[in-house]
């Protein structure tokens, strides 16, 4: 498991790089074809919010506290791998169950979302931005 949480991180930093060669065709591996995608997808995100589903705010505690959606669990991104047992528990041991996952822009919520899916999560949205998620 660690394993292939280490390999979804090392993928996730190496998309946020920047190269100015030219990309070499190469033949895709078993791994990157099966690699999820971390886009948002806002609208998504707030169906399954109006619908009850467990929601992770993967902000700072100060962005938290500034406002965040209803019912949210506060678990920073970057304290996510550590915390997978408090996942686990607002799913209630059901990976299966649609969780949502949100940040300031959708960038940290991608990470979130490769994190959890690394962990056997298999209904992860990445409901992009607070404020593409708030209703007031």
């Amino acid at each position: 498991m660690l394993r292939t949480l280490s390999f979804a991180l090392v993928l996730a930093l190496a998309a946020c790089s920047k190269s100015d060669a030219p990309a070499k065709s190469q033949p895709a591996t078993a791994a990157a074809a099966t690699t999820p995608s971390a886009g948002k997808d806002s609208t998504a995100a707030r169906k399954l919010l109006a619908e009850g589903v467990v929601v992770v705010d993967v902000r700072t505690p100060g962005e938290f506290s500034g406002g965040h959606v209803p019912n949210a669990a506060n678990v920073p991104v970057q304290d996510l791998p550590g915390r997978i047992a408090d996942i686990d528990k607002l799913v209630g041991g059901d990976k299966t169950k649609p969780v949502v996952v949100y940040c300031r822009s959708g960038n940290r919520s991608a990470t979130a979302k490769l994190h959890l899916e690394a962990a056997g999560y298999t209904n992860v949205v990445n409901g992009g931005g607070y404020d593409d998620l708030k209703t007031d």
